[in-house]
């Protein structure tokens, strides 16, 4: 009962907020505040009981005499619209539906189911996420915040965040990094469109992995940057592939998407060597290192450069939530100035609002216990699902990953001589599947065949029952 009164209340007020006076006006003040109050109380909906300001607490939020109030308020009282309480103050009069005009119904829009479709990649269980822990975080930071945060905010982002990230970068990944070269931003979206429009510039080329990201070519296009594809092999991407007159390579040597091997170090050393020899840059993505169960992850690529030619990606939406639209990017000291003069002139897209929490929340500790909580949990499904495909051994390759939140699976060849990735991928979104086809991510001619399946946000009985229905599935194409 006392979220409803608290509601109506708000609603109430909102609209006082906006209301304005004309005092150029030819009708008096009073009788546009009766006129304005009157419109409120008929259109408002159910705002019968909610309590109008004090008189004088009108008064002097639309700077008028307090007399201008008080008579349209009499007015109002009159005429039935409101109430007065003695020693309470003024209230909308309950039963009010016969003063107002008929109303069409306004129709409802249908709602959006906010449930996700079994096998759908890259997403995180928001289940796992510690709600109270980063409520009292968020609390805590905004009950007494810090002069800083409500003054003139620095385009790079919060400090205290971005030394927490330079902690983190340090004892996660081995890469040794100045809080000052870490620039917070509104995710992965974000960090690219900062190196392509304050780093790179339009008319170069930028060599990009095959199959990839597809988003990413159309940032690149969208600055004037030409993507130019790479195949990308079982040890990663190969820089002997890669032209000479080309400005910049993004490329995910951790994980990488969507097929989610990882670059050899032979070919990580080479491909800073390529850097190295052309002067040009590495934008590395550091997609889903944080989630890997077996053996010690490589190290990064702008570990092994000491980021002079390389810029590091990350982001925590797949960390906390998609909902934070918060990441980061690390750049090279010497695209600190370029970069702050951009998003001097731009702004940042990243809401301030969660940065002074995120930051406590990584220096208590309870981020990195989160973590391994995310590991274990991810680890485990990821073993069920390996398992739930054992049937389909014939016609997908399903071997276990030692990273990510998806298995890559190849059409083996009893499936890919009768059906393509992207007709399994068809059928299971016929049958409430989301099987994502890996040659949807490709442009070069020959795309490689298989399907992704995500695991991380389902628990492990959805996990076997969509398996099963991906298994008769698949058996009803040998059939056909």
């Amino acid at each position: 009962m006392a979220n409803i009164e608290q509601k109506l209340q708000s609603n109430l007020d909102a609209k006082l907020f906006a209301l304005t006076l004309d005092r150029r006006a030819p009708k008096p003040l009073h009788l546009q505040l009766a006129d304005a109050l009157r419109d409120i109380i008929l259109s408002g909906g159910a705002l019968s009981g909610a309590r109008l300001p004090a008189s004088r607490g009108l008064a002097g939020e639309l700077s008028v005499s307090r007399m201008t109030v008080t008579t349209a308020y009499d007015q109002l009282l009159g005429e039935g619209y409101l109430s007065a309480r003695r020693g309470g103050g003024t209230f909308v009069a309950d039963h009010l539906p016969h003063l107002a005009p008929p109303r069409g119904v306004k129709p409802r829009l249908p709602q959006r189911s906010a449930d996700w479709r079994p096998f759908q990649p890259g997403l995180p269980d928001w289940a796992l996420f510690p709600h109270r822990i980063w409520a009292r975080h968020l609390e805590r930071s905004w009950r007494a915040p810090a002069p800083g945060l409500l003054a003139q905010p620095d385009p790079l982002g919060w400090f205290p965040l971005r030394a927490a990230i330079s902690e983190h970068l340090s004892a996660w990944r081995g890469l040794e990094c100045d809080p000052e070269q870490v620039v917070i931003t509104g995710g992965a979206w974000d960090a690219f469109d900062i190196v392509f429009r304050a780093i790179l510039a339009p008319g170069q080329n930028v060599a990009v992995e095959d199959p990839g990201w597809s988003p990413l070519r159309h940032m690149l296009t969208r600055s004037d940057i030409t993507p130019v594809p790479i195949r990308v092999g079982t040890d990663g991407l190969d820089a002997h592939d890669i032209a000479r007159d080309i400005a910049a390579a993004v490329v995910t040597p951790s994980r990488h998407f969507p097929t989610g091997v990882s670059m050899s170090l032979a070919r990580r050393v080479t491909l800073l060597d390529w850097a190295r020899s052309t002067r040009a840059l590495i934008v590395e993505d550091d997609y889903d290192s944080e989630f890997r169960y077996q053996g010690q992850p490589l190290p990064s690529l702008s570990g092994l450069d000491g980021l002079r030619n390389t810029l590091y990606l990350g982001s925590f939406s797949k960390l906390l939530s998609p909902a934070l639209r918060i990441g980061y990017l690390v750049v090279p000291t010497a695209q600190i100035d370029p970069v702050r003069s951009y998003l001097s002139l731009t702004g940042s897209r990243a809401s301030l609002v969660p940065q002074p929490a995120l930051a406590t929340f990584m220096d208590s500790g309870e981020f990195a216990t989160h973590l391994r909580r995310m590991r274990r949990t991810y680890a485990k499904r990821q073993a069920c699902l390996v398992s739930a495909l054992a049937p389909l051994a014939d016609d997908l390759v399903v071997t276990p990953d030692p990273s990510g939140m998806h298995l890559c699976c190849p059409l083996a060849p009893a499936l890919a001589d009768i059906a393509t990735d992207k007709d399994v991928s068809e059928l299971g979104a016929a049958h409430g599947l989301t099987v994502r086809a890996l040659s949807s991510h490709a442009v070069l001619p020959d795309p490689p065949q298989g399907v992704l399946l995500g695991y991380a946000a389902f628990d492990e009985d959805a996990l076997r029952e969509s398996a099963e229905v991906l298994t008769g599935l698949i058996r009803q194409v040998h059939v056909r």
